[in-house]
């Protein structure tokens, strides 16, 4: 024995220190008996010592002399193998001799026999075979289990920390809540799709649960990562899609805190939260996974492995819609990975998916439904949808956040416009509209409560303002009496008009100074900029910006873009200076900034313009201009005909094939308070449209007032209305939407 280790030991000495790397780490992979972190400071002494106990003399020989030749030193492969050969001749050559062996206990033994020798003394055999000389471990291979209990706990017992409270408002003005008191179910399926939807994110909330059918599988996020009892199989690969403001953090966050304080979940040993807009700020920055989490979540060296069994690690990637870099499946690949292998992140994201590193991970990944896309479906085993509130979830939302007395006043109030209602769906406007609503409705009588969604935002905004004045009024800082309201909001909505245009939700210090915001006065109004500090961020200080929902971007950025027109003269949708002098030329000014308006949105391709078509119409009612001028001083009021707007609009509709498209057109009548709507009504109410030929817009508008029905979505009697191929096009989003249809 001593001779092989010398043999191996002359051998290794031989090469440099980049070889015995390369050494060591063909004997990590190509052998279970020899973990990587065994051989992560070894020696060359320790190698050699670990290769003779795992596989025996010869077999460490063998191993030896066929790595050597993988790492290209063929010479001094040869020449060990040769060694060994010569060193077996001169053994053989020796005379042996026989004895007596005595088998204790019973034990089989099969004895050489060795002749031809005179021994004196006692002689001892080892009666165990050492299986290692044919290449199995042996036990003093076998490494222990590492025990990852006090990591896991240490990493519980932070996650806890962080997750437990939830901040309700901003990060300025708001206050933190605990999780578990404000928390309520959303509503999730399973999701087959798992495609790009191409409705703006309301239309989607609005038709699916006008939608909602036996065929939903109602799922708890809790259970998605447990054994299936119907397959008996285990999702390792889950995709959660829902819009912006639907409750997908929230769900990721009250997963995370069941974990961490033990009541669910307990199989799992650590779970990582990676955020996809905290992985932006590594950049290109490259990490090994090992070395990115402990940069997370333990500091240097914290954390030297991983549990390899199935499921026991957890990596959950919230935001895939706000990623800024590239995740390239189609690269061409490498094979298995090492958790110490430096990468770039999006690198580390795709090997993990595609079961290239770390193959008995989980992941869960959270994404917006455009984004979807950006995984191919074979990288996902499971794709679910969070959607929001059920009617009874919202109404526990309103209890468990204000009283059972003011919760019903604003049920009552919202049910009475239905695009309000539906809106409340999604959790964020169910805060805004608490935020509005609840000091309005305390009063006896109040007749500026708002029933439009350009009325509800522009409250909203105006809370804003009152809660920085009480902030900042007996402020000593200079700097923060000087800030201005106003200037702060046009900044914003610059900004948001801006990233609107580009299709992103989130921005960083650059964004801002491209808009002329200070980070100071994004960080101060931050109910509409909240500002995601990562100061438990060891790898970057950098600040992440984002508005509290994508319908409060819309709103901001539909005020910037009618302030411009009202105190510049611009047209923001034009992109000449000969348009732009033919524009202001116009005697017709508004009525051409709303055609241009209409036109960009009907072009898009996934109506991402739809709201903010919506909120640039009813900014421009003298109504709601009133109200602006609470917080937009400079705004100059002058009553402008809107008559031509409502036909333009009304002629679209006629025209227009898309029922998605025409209903966020009968929206925007709503928003301008056009009675077109209103009459549909009484005429349908009175059964005059039954016996009659619809026109076009007639049956549009039909459509669109059927959806906004409570009772259609029980019963629809097609058999009413005097049928035609055109009719029964534009009818089929009502008879998707109806539990029976006659």
């Amino acid at each position: 024995m001593a001779n092989v280790k010398q043999l191996l030991d002359n051998s290794l000495n031989e090469l440099l220190k980049a070889d015995l790397t390369r050494f060591q780490w063909y004997l990590v992979n190509d052998h279970n008996e020899i973990s990587k972190a065994e051989m992560e400071n070894a020696d060359r002494l320790d190698t050699v010592d670990k290769l003779v106990s795992c596989f025996g003399p010869e077999g460490a020989v063998k191993i030896t002399v066929d790595t050597l030749r993988k790492i290209k030193q063929n010479k001094l492969a040869e020449d060990l193998e040769n060694t060994q050969k010569q060193g077996q001749t001169s053994s053989s050559a020796q005379t042996a001799f026989s004895t007596d062996v005595k088998a204790d206990s019973g034990v089989v033994v099969n004895a050489p026999v060795l002749t031809g020798n005179i021994t004196t003394g006692p002689v001892n055999f080892n009666n165990s075979l050492n299986p290692a000389g044919t290449g199995a471990p042996s036990d003093s291979c076998t490494s222990p289990p590492v025990d990852y209990t006090n990591t896991s706990r240490e990493l519980k017992k932070n996650l806890k920390e962080d997750y437990k409270q939830i901040l309700i408002g901003n990060s300025q003005i708001g206050r933190k809540k605990k999780l578990d008191d404000i928390y309520t179910d959303l509503y999730v399926v399973e999701n087959e799709t798992g495609g790009r939807e191409n409705d703006h994110e309301v239309i989607q909330i609005e038709s699916k649960h006008n939608q909602q059918t036996a065929k939903d599988k109602p799922l708890k996020c809790n259970d998605m990562f447990k054994v299936q009892p119907d397959t008996g199989e285990q999702n390792r690969r889950v995709l959660t899609l829902g819009i912006a403001g639907v409750g997908k953090t929230v769900s990721v966050n009250k997963f995370i805190l069941d974990w961490a304080e033990e009541k669910d979940n307990q199989e799992i040993v650590f779970i990582f939260p990676l955020p996809f807009r905290r992985l932006n700020l590594i950049k290109e920055k490259k990490y090994s996974l090992i070395g990115l989490l402990n940069k997370y979540f333990f500091g240097s060296g914290g954390l030297s492995s991983l549990p390899e069994k199935q499921g026991k690690v957890m990596f959950i990637f919230d935001g895939l819609d706000e990623y800024r870099f590239e995740l390239n499946f189609k690269e061409e690949d490498d094979g298995l990975t090492d958790v110490d292998k430096e990468m770039t992140v999006s690198k580390i994201v795709t090997h993990l998916l595609k079961r290239q590193l770390l193959r008995s991970c989980l992941i869960w990944i959270t994404s917006r439904p455009a984004a979807a896309s950006l995984i191919p479906r074979d990288y996902i085993d499971q794709v679910t949808e969070v959607r929001g509130f059920s009617d009874e979830q919202k109404e526990q939302y309103f209890i468990k956040n204000s009283s059972p007395e003011v919760a019903g006043n604003i049920i009552g109030h919202i049910k009475k416009s239905r695009s309000l209602y539906i809106m409340c769906h999604i959790p964020v406007f169910c805060w805004i509209s608490l935020t509005v609503l609840q000091p309005l409705l305390g009063q006896e009588s109040n007749e500026k409560t708002p029933t439009t969604l350009t009325e509800m935002y522009t409250s909203y905004l105006l809370s804003q303002k009152q809660q920085m004045k009480e902030k900042y009024s007996n402020d000593s800082e200079p700097e923060a009496k000087a800030w201005s309201f106003e200037d702060i909001v046009l900044k914003l909505g610059k900004l948001a008009f801006k990233q609107l245009q580009e299709g992103q939700l989130i921005f960083y210090k650059t964004d801002l100074e491209k808009c002329g915001l200070d980070v100071k006065e994004g960080s101060v109004f931050s109910g509409l900029c909240t500002r995601m500090f990562q100061e438990e961020n060891p790898i970057s200080g950098e600040q992440v910006y984002s508005f509290v929902h994508l319908s409060v971007q819309e709103f901001i950025a539909a005020l910037y873009v009618f302030f411009t027109y009202k105190d510049k003269k611009a047209n923001l949708f034009l992109d000449s200076w000969k348009k732009e002098l033919t524009w202001k030329l116009s005697t017709k000014t508004l009525f051409k900034l709303h055609k241009d308006a209409v036109k960009k949105t009907l072009q898009s391709k996934n109506g991402h313009l739809d709201l903010f078509l919506r909120f640039l119409l009813g900014l421009s009612l003298k109504s709601n201009q009133s109200d602006l001028k609470k917080f937009l001083p400079g705004l100059k009021l002058k009553t402008e005909n809107i008559k031509d707007t409502t036909d333009y609009i009304k002629k679209k509709i006629e025209e227009e094939k898309s029922a998605e498209r025409t209903i966020n057109l009968f929206y925007c009548l709503n928003e301008l308070k056009d009675d077109f709507v209103e009459d549909l009504q009484k005429s349908l109410s009175s059964g005059y449209l039954s016996s009659q030929d619809l026109s076009s817009a007639q049956w549009s508008g039909l459509v669109f007032v059927l959806l906004m029905s409570e009772e259609t979505q029980e019963k629809f009697e097609l058999q009413k209305y005097r049928r035609s191929d055109e009719a029964l096009m534009r009818l089929i989003p009502v008879v998707k939407n109806t539990t029976r249809a006659l």
